[in-house]
This record gives C-alpha cells, structure tokens and sequence, in this order.
C-alpha cells in the first residue's frame, strides 16, 4: 500500500513538473505564432502589390508579378486572425479618426500581437468563407470589410457597404507554396 502511494504522488508530482515545464515558456495570454504566407487576390484577378509605401491592388504582368504581396497570416481564433505584409513586418490595422475609417499599413511585427490586448483589435480581421471565396471583417469597426476599387493600381482600403458595385470585398486566398 504504501509503495502504491508512494508512486501514486511521484507521478501527480511528475505530471505537474511537466505541466509546469510547458506553460512556464508561454507567458499568459501569450500562445506560439505561426505565421503562413498566402496569396490573395480579388475576384477580378487583381493582386496586392507595394506602391509608394501603400498597398495597392492591380493586374502585374511579366517581370512585374515579383511584385505580388504575399499576406502574412497569424491566426488567433478558428475565423479571426492577423493580417500583415513584407514577412509580418507591416500590419494591415483598421483605424478610425473621428468618423473616418480607414485602412493602414503599420509597422509592427505580427508575431508580437495578442488577442488579449484590446489596443491589438484593430490589426484583427475575421475570415468567412464563401464556397471559393473569403471576405474580411474588421474586428475593430464590424461592418467594415477590405476591398478593392473596380479600377487597377488604386489602394486597398476598407468598405461598410460589401455590395455596392464600386468595390470588391471577395477574395481568393491560398496558402503559398
């Protein structure tokens, strides 16, 4: 009986080491990222691309398709995830100054965000899918989706009206190879 016990607490002790061990790298509210890389582009065939420092979507032809952005993923929750460019480096973020909503670039590390900060909102979008096609949600201004102009080379930005024919709001988007 007593070996028994004896055994009994080493391993309830052996597990809580080990539980220990494995938390104890991951501060709270902190989780592994693993960001992917994936293609976008929207149903016109329009991709994503850098001009002048902003992100614009257009049709890039020959030598020009280097230029494509690959978005950067970090996924947070089964739909809601982070979005960024240029390795995770610049952020796609939603802001809003007064009444005005706009989408922008910031210079901030994906993998340094947290779901738990409230301050780290405005870099969440929500991913739906729709048969072979996926919209994006701010998170921080719901109702607010990234699009693309009807017309090539304009800047992505943001929309609170998905239907309207000027705008773009689906998108194919692949995993990279």
């Amino acid at each position: 009986m007593e070996i028994r016990k004896g055994l009994h607490s080493y391993l309830i002790s052996l597990l809580l080491f080990l539980f220990h061990s494995e938390t104890a790298g991951h501060p709270l509210g902190k989780r592994p990222c693993e960001m992917q890389a994936f293609r976008i582009w929207d149903i016109n065939q329009k991709t994503f691309y850098l001009r002048n420092n902003q992100l614009v979507a257009g049709y890039l032809q020959g030598p020009n398709t280097k230029l494509e952005e690959k978005i950067d993923v970090v996924p947070i929750e089964p739909h809601a995830l982070f979005l960024g460019i240029q390795g995770g480096k610049l952020c796609l973020a939603c802001v809003k100054s007064g009444d005005e909503i706009k989408l922008q670039l910031e210079p901030v590390n994906i993998t340094d965000l947290s779901k738990n900060k409230e301050q780290d909102k405005r870099f969440t979008f929500i991913r739906s899918d729709n048969g072979l096609t996926t919209s994006f949600e701010s998170a921080a201004c719901p109702g607010w989706f990234l699009c693309t102009a009807l017309e090539a080379d304009q800047p992505v930005s943001l929309t609170n009206t998905p239907k309207e024919a000027l705008r773009v709001t689906k998108f194919y988007f692949q995993q990279d190879q």
